[in-house]
């Protein structure tokens, strides 16, 4: 594993995080729509962020082929989306911990699960 790809896609998520958590927080708050679907506009915002910053900045990929590689993205975020969604779900059902901080805990476990598998199977380093 490289240690300074590690750190940049960590920046990268970082950036999708403040994307996620502003639109999840607009959503729920400002727009009044449910906690569950606010979180799946947080997310389709801060995915296609962190694709188009980890292409170029993180893994410096070249490959023309963006819809393919931006499908794969894709899938391997829907299956992070859905451990997220599935987590944080649990999470508010069976603890009295705030939404929000649920929000970061369940972000954090799918941020190594995302990391892995783009590395090895979208921009295959």
């Amino acid at each position: 594993m490289d240690f300074f790809k590690f750190l940049k896609f960590g920046f990268v998520g970082f950036s999708g995080l403040i994307i996620d958590f502003f639109v999840t927080w607009f959503c729920k708050e400002k727009l009044s729509l449910n906690k569950y679907l606010a979180n799946g506009f947080g997310f389709l915002f801060g995915v296609t962020n962190n694709y188009f910053l980890n292409k170029y900045f993180t893994f410096e990929d070249t490959d023309p082929h963006i819809g393919a590689q931006f499908i794969s993205f894709l899938i391997i975020a829907i299956v992070g989306f859905s451990i997220n969604t599935t987590v944080l779900y649990s999470l508010q059902k069976k603890t009295s911990i705030d939404f929000y901080t649920c929000k970061i805990l369940v972000t954090v476990l799918v941020f190594f699960w995302n990391f892995g598998a783009n590395s090895f199977y979208t921009f295959k380093i």
